[in-house]
């Protein structure tokens, strides 16, 4: 790629530049430049409406076979692609190699998964009370799509959004991160050359309170599907839900993961190690509140201070790191003044915490372990998005059901035990919408539903087959003879 060329926006299936241009950073090393890539405007994001409603009769009346074969097509080139696409993504975000790589997979496996979607819509045909009158039931397009993304997954989400859009026969606007916009530009650009007609599918790069706020707020576009912070989703859902459209939104978590007396000790180091500070702490699913009962606090807080101080931090494609930098210099000032914040409130720091030189100039953070925490605490109630974890001790698992459940997030919660009897009550009574039971709470396979409660979540699932709810729309039909 050469990175002195300027990426454009895609709108109506043309390459367009934009008023401004922007430059993609290494947070690995921020004296190299990834790429630049155009910066948008509202009439930008006006005109790739307009190509999109125009497009949207044609792609939504077109056949199964062809949604199915431009999916399969750009999902076979993504996953021909992951090693050079996954450093590319590692480049611009920070997460190591292994992990953007495996990212890129996952990509590529939810184009594949929907494009047999593409192929798998039923209906249902249903006798009706009425003599000689037949029912049906279909499924059908709910029209043109505003996708709004996040930087932390730069090309599973934007995957995991456009392609239900596009196998169930919707168009889309799509507007990435601005921090990552190069994954995005090459999902588009594979996506483009597969096959897909003029403005099926536009990309408009640019600040999110411009493009955003323009996708949101057009009366042309009928649906939005958003990931990002709780304020700017709770702001989303206003004015889209406001204009009578319908709006999907995630917005993050404050996730617990409980560790019960009984718990095998190694395989609870390893989820709450994987599940809090893998990925650099920047998933909505991390596990940030690590609740622990009595007899195991000691032993897992001494497990947890030793596998920390092995975690190696570095440049994200060092095939030594473990853990890459933090993605940018705000988020890392951010993860700076909640260390400060939970010292402040008593919070034992037991481990990391500390910034890390390296040979090249990046935003390099030593994952930060706390101890003697309480819940109301500031750091175990509100998200900090990097890598921070805290200990709170519980004295038995009806305690620490009850701490994990106080938060106004439900993303996703976890539990380390032996025991199927705590196992099994933890999986029906923890309000969240995904549980893991001796695995990491972040982690979830490509084919199933993803999402939350509470304040975590908006609206339908994401993901698998549960997709159809959000981007298609049901009609029924009567018929008499």
């Amino acid at each position: 790629m050469d990175v002195m060329a300027v990426r454009p926006n895609l709108i109506g299936g043309a390459w367009i530049g934009g008023d401004e241009v922007r430059e993609n950073r290494n947070p690995s090393d921020i004296d190299e430049t990834v790429g630049l890539y155009a910066s948008g405007t509202k009439a930008c994001v006006d005109a790739a409406v307009d190509a999109a409603r125009k497009a949207f009769p044609a792609w939504a009346m077109s056949t199964p076979q062809q949604r199915f074969e431009i999916l399969d097509r750009a999902a076979t080139e993504i996953l021909a692609r992951r090693d050079e696409l996954g450093d590319l993504l590692s480049r611009e975000e920070g997460k190591i190699s292994a992990e953007g790589r495996a990212e890129v997979q996952r990509a590529g496996m939810v184009f594949k998964y929907m494009a047999g979607e593409a192929l798998r819509n039923p209906g249902d045909v249903l006798p009706s009370v009425r003599a000689g009158v037949k029912v049906e039931v279909t499924r059908e397009p709910v029209g043109v799509i505003g996708i709004v993304t996040p930087w932390n997954f730069p090309i599973a989400i934007p995957a995991w959004k456009i392609a239900p859009a596009l196998a169930y026969g919707n168009t889309v606007v799509f507007k990435p991160a601005d921090l990552v916009p190069a994954s995005a530009w090459a999902l588009v650009d594979i996506l483009h050359r597969s096959g897909l007609p003029a403005g099926v599918l536009n990309l408009v790069m640019g600040p999110g309170r411009v493009v955003g706020q323009a996708i949101m707020a057009h009366r042309g576009v009928d649906a939005v599907s958003f990931t990002g912070s709780v304020a700017t989703g709770r702001a989303a859902i206003a004015t889209v839900a406001g204009r009578g459209a319908r709006i999907q939104a995630e917005m993050g978590g404050k996730n617990p993961y409980v560790v019960l007396d009984d718990a095998d000790l190694d395989t609870a180091v390893e989820a709450v190690v994987s599940g809090s500070y893998y990925s650099t702490g920047q998933r909505c699913t991390a596990s940030s509140r690590i609740i622990a009962t009595r007899g195991i606090h000691d032993r897992l807080l001494d497990a947890l201070r030793r596998r920390i101080a092995d975690i190696r931090v570095g440049h994200a494609l060092d095939a030594a790191t473990q853990v890459g930098p933090v993605v940018d210099a705000r988020q890392l000032q951010q993860d700076l003044d909640y260390i400060a914040i939970a010292k402040g409130e008593g919070g034992i720091l037991e481990a990391g915490g500390e910034l890390v030189e390296r040979p090249t100039r990046g935003f390099f953070l030593q994952p930060a372990l706390f101890s003697g925490t309480h819940n109301a605490m500031r750091i175990n109630q509100e998200e900090v998005f990097g890598p921070v974890a805290c200990l709170i001790r519980v004295e038995d698992y009806e305690e620490a059901l009850a701490v994990s459940q106080d938060t106004e997030f439900g993303l996703s919660a976890g539990i380390a035990t032996t025991s199927i009897k705590y196992a099994e009550h933890f999986k029906r009574h923890a309000r969240s919408g995904m549980v893991m039971v001796n695995v990491p709470t972040a982690g979830v396979d490509f084919h199933v539903p993803f999402g939350g409660t509470k304040a975590s979540n908006y609206g339908p699932r994401e993901q698998g087959a549960y997709a159809k709810e959000f981007y298609t729309t049901v009609k029924t039909s009567y018929e008499g003879w």
